[in-house]
């Protein structure tokens, strides 16, 4: 029987196979939702951030050291946006491009950006439609796709920059409809180039006044309060009937059974996911009742009850569409409502 090669063996053999380059670009936004594009001192075109992997990195490794180098920046690399094949360049070398997601840095950390090693001469924040008009050919089709996979919550598969047939993210409608018209995507290209929503449920609670129950998130935006409830978990087979009353009793510690469907609801905003939230009625609470809410400190950091008139200082314009039209069916035994935004749907 042969002997097994050595470790040392096995390296020396795999170094000697043609392989492609691996880099590692970072779209470093800050909380303004600009991107850092960069100017070298090695290069006439603007760059940004990142560099090739070194001997037995990760690309998430050899990117937090590109950063720490030539930024002082030690932050996490975060998700995987993109990842960019190209052939045979000037080297020789296949290359192959992984995009993450760094930050949001806050305006301390944006602001104390250096230049260590000396390769950077200049950092920028600029738009994002902005960074990709000043940089190159080369690299804004991945900073376009990257920020629409970051705003689907998807990953783009590029070649050349330009988004694949079937890639999740960085697909322009038009292309995807085209190639859906000729039958040339396959079930699983198709799944993954149709566009996403997110699922949510709410309840719709009042008091013995006709006070509405609020809660005040500890994430997000904490000043903008909310109604109990929260994401559909679909792919554990859940319902939304179910996850508002799995919701309920996670946020506020009442285990509930919602009363009927008073709205859905349904709202997108341009190279974002549409979001689809079922509203049900919770009924009244009586002071007992009230009296049992128990908040998850990690999800809530207060509750109250506000008149219909005080929903426009407390909650977002479109909750406060939304609840003003959720209470009307609810008086009137309207509905299921059809909603966008907030705004009843008519009928043409």
């Amino acid at each position: 029987m042969p002997d097994r090669p050595s470790p040392d063996e096995v390296r020396a053999y795999y170094a000697t196979q043609p392989a492609p380059l691996v880099a590692a670009t970072g779209i470093v936004v800050d909380t303004r939702g600009r991107v850092l594009v960069l100017t070298t001192s090695y290069k006439a075109d603007l760059e940004l951030p990142g560099g090739t992997v070194e001997d037995t990195e990760t690309p998430e490794a050899g990117l937090a050291r590109e950063l720490e180098e030539e930024l002082g920046l030690t932050v996490p690399v975060g998700r995987l946006l993109a990842v960019d094949s190209r052939p045979p360049g000037p080297l020789g070398r296949s290359l192959v491009v992984h995009v993450h997601l760094v930050g949001p840095l806050p305006p301390a950390e944006a602001a104390a950006l250096s230049f260590p090693d000396g390769e950077i001469t200049e950092a920028r924040w600029l738009r994002p439609d902005e960074a990709c008009a000043a940089l190159p050919d080369r690299i804004a089709p991945r900073l376009r796709a990257g920020l629409a996979a970051l705003h689907t919550g998807s990953v783009a598969h590029l070649v050349e920059g330009v988004p694949q047939p079937g890639s999740p993210a960085g697909l322009e409608p038009a292309d995807r409809a085209a190639l859906e018209h000729a039958g040339t995507l396959d079930a699983a290209g198709h799944r993954a180039s149709r566009p996403k929503a997110l699922t949510a449920a709410s309840v719709l609670f009042t008091d013995a006044e006709g006070r509405i129950l609020l809660v005040r998130p500890a994430y997000g935006d904490t000043s903008r309060w909310q109604l109990p409830g929260g994401g559909i978990d679909s792919d554990l087979g859940e319902t939304p009937r179910g996850a508002a009353r799995r919701e309920v009793h996670e946020e506020i510690g009442l285990d509930l059974a919602p009363g009927r469907l008073l709205a859905v609801d349904w709202s997108h905003k341009p190279g974002r996911l549409a979001r689809v939230r079922f509203v049900y009625d919770g009924g009244v609470l009586d002071a007992p009742a009230l009296a049992r809410i128990r908040l998850n400190p990690g999800e809530h950091l207060e509750w109250r009850t506000a008149t219909p008139a005080a929903l426009r200082d407390l909650v977002k314009p479109s909750l406060r569409r939304r609840v003003t039209a959720c209470l009307t069916a609810r008086t009137t035994g309207a509905g299921p409502l059809e909603l966008h935004a907030g705004r009843p749907v008519r009928a043409d």
